[in-house]
């Protein structure tokens, strides 16, 4: 029963963490798009910098941004900050869930790192709070108004971050931290600055005060921040399901040009919504950064044994899936919390192994995701006798 109610929590929550997550960058990409398409017109207010007319839904939107805050406070006000904190509970519980509660499985690989489920877990949790920390004190620091140059230490630090996560945890567990981190920067931009910065202009209007103009501007760079994060961290929530990405040799390095094409992109579209222009370089450089991953994505597993390939040996072969991987791939698992089959592959008979031979070849000959974390401690000279087996074809005897 506890895995059934683990299996539906999980469901349950990463529904809420999607639709959230939807819903948060939906509304960044919109509120960029609107405030860099903002044009200043004659007969507009007083403090407005500029108006943008839209159609949507069969109506017509006049928008228009003061440069601080209008004269005086409307009687409605809507707030965007709840789709941030949910997309953030939600995938913190998910982490929790999925890797803190089952790190043996998805966040520790003892090849990589002996750690316990405790140890793994919290340098998880405290690698969440020091990295904000250090990223929080460079937007405080001088260097925060040195855009380039704030961008360049930024992008060191977090592909620092990868590396080191990659020697520390699973190809998978180092993703999802990754991605976390990211994600965790992103909302406590929102939480910590832009979010109370917006409510002491509203306090100071209220109090018939002129509010700070470093207020906005200061939300503006971190809301700035958070638009071009979004893609790289987009694209680490769905890596971690994708072997031949996070299991490889080079999966550092894959999220370091994760991380330069992503805003590479944003720049694109930042581009034309402010009327600059259309950087078609971009998808260039985005195009290149996509094959160089491909090319990284088939350097095979961190582990690899070098020279020929052994004799193609189908029993051999059945002998390694059927002790490193059937006890969690048959009918009855026997591995703790794991009530069914993953995916429903089958790994117990002959013919089941040679029909699953296309994913044994990506999960444990091409990238070491399977077993998860290596629990079952299958060797690179095993591996080996896997890929000489579906070379020959994968033979079911």
């Amino acid at each position: 029963m506890d895995a059934v109610v683990t299996e539906w929590l999980s469901l349950i929550i990463r529904w809420l963490h999607v639709v959230a997550g939807i819903a948060w960058i939906g509304s960044s990409f919109y509120f960029i798009h609107l405030d860099l398409s903002l044009k200043p017109r004659p007969g507009l207010p007083a403090g407005v910098k500029g108006d943008a007319w839209q159609v949507h839904g069969g109506g017509f939107y006049h928008m228009v941004k003061f440069v601080v805050a209008p004269a005086r406070m409307p009687d409605e006000l809507t707030w965007f900050k709840w789709e941030a904190y949910t997309t953030w509970l939600s995938g913190f519980a998910l982490l929790v869930i999925v890797y803190y509660l089952g790190a043996e499985l998805y966040l520790i690989d003892k090849s990589v790192l002996d750690l316990s489920a405790p140890m793994a877990a919290l340098i998880a949790f405290g690698s969440l709070l020091v990295a904000w920390l250090f990223y929080e004190g460079l937007c405080r620091s001088p260097l925060a108004k040195h855009e380039i140059a704030m961008s360049l230490v930024g992008y060191v630090f977090l592909v620092g971050l990868t590396y080191a996560f990659t020697h520390v945890f699973s190809g998978r567990g180092a993703f999802t931290q990754i991605g976390a981190l990211i994600g965790t920067i992103m909302v406590a931009n929102v939480f910590v600055i832009i979010i109370p910065y917006q409510k002491k202009t509203v306090a100071a209007l209220i109090a018939g005060k002129e509010p700070n103009p470093e207020w906005g501007e200061e939300g503006k760079r971190r809301s700035v921040h958070n638009n071009y994060l979004t893609l790289p961290v987009i694209f680490l929530m769905i890596a971690n399901h994708y072997p031949m990405l996070f299991a490889t040799k080079y999966n550092w390095l894959i999220v370091a040009i994760v991380l330069l094409i992503g805003p590479v992109i944003r720049h694109f579209f930042n581009s034309r919504h402010e009327g600059k222009g259309s950087p078609w370089w971009t998808w260039g450089v985005a195009a290149t950064g996509m094959i160089a991953i491909a090319w990284l994505s088939a350097a095979g597993p961190r582990q690899t044994v070098t020279g020929a390939l052994p004799k193609a040996d189908a029993r051999a072969a059945h002998n390694v899936v059927l002790t490193r991987c059937s006890m969690c791939h048959m009918s009855g698992p026997v591995w703790p919390g794991v009530p069914a089959a993953p995916k429903d592959v089958l790994l117990e008979t002959p013919e089941g192994i040679s029909r699953h031979a296309r994913l044994i070849e990506i999960n444990a000959v091409r990238s070491d995701a399977m077993p998860p974390g290596n629990i079952t401690g299958m060797t690179g000279e095993e591996r080996s006798i896997l890929a000489a087996w579906i070379a020959a074809g994968a033979p079911a005897k």
